[in-house]
């Protein structure tokens, strides 16, 4: 799909924020009915609105978007910090806010004698974080249950998303440092943002503020 086509593209992430996000757009004066349809369909349009959906993974949203196959799309901080994509981000949605943290077993005391254990799948902002503070660290890359690594031995920390804190509570983890608040954002693509600014201006006019009201 080519940013010059007539319809303003956009990559929603997969799930609740992306149904959350879809409302936001919806309010905006972008609705998209068949979006809501129980089908296994990707991509929907509205000509009358002139927009086009499509979902895909959330990690994947950026990418999208950088690549043009989006001109627009919703990614959350933590993508946008780990993968650095080449976009512009012009909106904090003020939706799917949780943190970055590191989370340990309770009681924990770090050992500064020996590299830190780090378990993540956030290897660069977990890198940038520990480099800010000079420790040296041992990075464990983990795509799933990462609340298990401290548990089993296998890590003495976790860098991961924390929303409610309630799977770490259960497996007797706790935050012992926020990195940074995650929330969000309405990101573009640079050449749509150049060859479609009208329509990703008014967009961005119409979700604007609406995020603090949810």
């Amino acid at each position: 799909m080519a940013v010059t086509d007539r319809f303003l593209n956009v990559a929603l992430p997969k799930g609740r924020l992306g149904e959350m996000v879809y409302a936001m757009f919806a309010a905006a004066g972008y609705p998209c009915p068949a979006l809501l349809e129980n089908s296994r369909r990707l991509i929907f349009e509205n000509p009358g609105a002139g927009i086009r959906y499509f979902w895909v993974k959330p990690s994947d949203v950026a990418i999208y978007v950088e690549r043009g196959a989006a001109d627009v799309g919703v990614a959350g901080k933590d993508i946008l910090l780990e993968y650095d994509p080449e976009i512009y981000e012009l909106l904090d949605l003020h939706t799917g806010i949780c943190r970055m943290a590191v989370a340990a077993p309770k009681g924990f005391r770090d050992d500064t004698r020996r590299p830190l254990r780090v378990a993540t799948k956030f290897r660069r902002i977990a890198e940038r974080y520990y480099a800010s503070l000079g420790r040296e660290i041992d990075i464990i890359h983990l795509n799933g249950s990462i609340e298990i690594a401290p548990i089993l031995g296998l890590s003495d920390v976790i860098v991961d998303i924390v929303e409610t804190g309630t799977t770490l509570r259960e497996n007797d983890l706790e935050v012992v440092e926020t990195i940074v608040p995650v929330s969000a954002r309405l990101i573009a693509n640079k050449a749509s943002f150049k060859f479609k600014t009208p329509e990703i201006e008014s967009l961005l006019a119409g979700l604007s503020g609406q995020g603090k009201e949810n």
